[in-house]
């Protein structure tokens, strides 16, 4: 199905020195990770190009490199979609940051001051904002917030690197669990991954960020 383009004004918000394909590829790699665009979400080249004042050719580029990460999918036709994934490819996404966010986290913990943790608890607090709201964007946004915060402290670049393609694979996929879930509440793992962190409990600290990345996912899985 597909939507309007995103907006000129966002493009203009990246940095003007970089080039236009570069600045169209970050604006739509954020749109897609925080689930901006819903799976399926049909986007054109030219579409892009006259939504954001540029030629073909930075469009083209922009969305090939997506297409390459695995946020965007190109049929034999040419169409280009975000992409609806399997249950099974939902599993192995999970199962990738059930890998790599517990040795993050575990990784971090020896860095975790008192205004790390005083800072994922005000980002959890506009969590709860987006959940009061309604706020599905929002909501995904503040999520990965939460966990990009923590796994900085880690100091491990490529893992990083490594879970931010699955987010961005993951986003509006991200968008649709919230929909299905309706979330009333901030998750719970997250009061408990802030509780390990103040305690410095690494085994409870790996347990709720495991049971944190995955129990959601695993609900469109089934």
């Amino acid at each position: 199905m597909s939507e309007p383009h995103p907006r000129p004004a966002s493009l203009r918000l990246a940095d003007p020195s970089a080039p236009a394909h570069e600045r169209l590829y970050r604006l739509l790699r954020q749109q897609i990770m925080h689930g901006e665009l819903a799976p399926g979400h049909s986007l054109t080249l030219r579409g892009l190009a006259e939504a954001h004042d540029m030629s073909m050719t930075p469009a083209r580029e922009a969305v090939r490199r997506l297409a390459a990460e695995g946020a965007l999918t190109i049929s034999s036709s040419g169409r280009v979609t975000t992409p609806e994934l399997s249950p099974e490819r939902i599993e192995e996404l999970a199962a990738i940051r059930a890998m790599l966010e517990p040795e993050m986290a575990s990784r971090a913990l020896p860095r975790a001051h008192f205004a790390l943790i005083d800072r994922l608890a005000a980002i959890n607090g506009k969590n709860q904002e987006a959940v009061i709201n309604h706020d599905a964007v929002a909501y995904v946004r503040t999520n990965l917030e939460f966990h990009r915060t923590l796994y900085l402290r880690a100091q491990t670049p490529a893992m990083l690197a490594i879970c931010e393609t699955v987010w961005l694979q993951l986003g509006p996929t991200m968008r649709a669990l919230y929909d299905k879930l309706r979330r009333r509440d901030v998750p719970h793992h997250h009061r408990l991954i802030l509780a390990a962190l103040k305690a410095g409990d690494e085994p409870g600290l790996r347990l709720a960020v495991r049971t944190d990345v995955t129990q959601g996912l695993r609900h469109l899985a089934s």
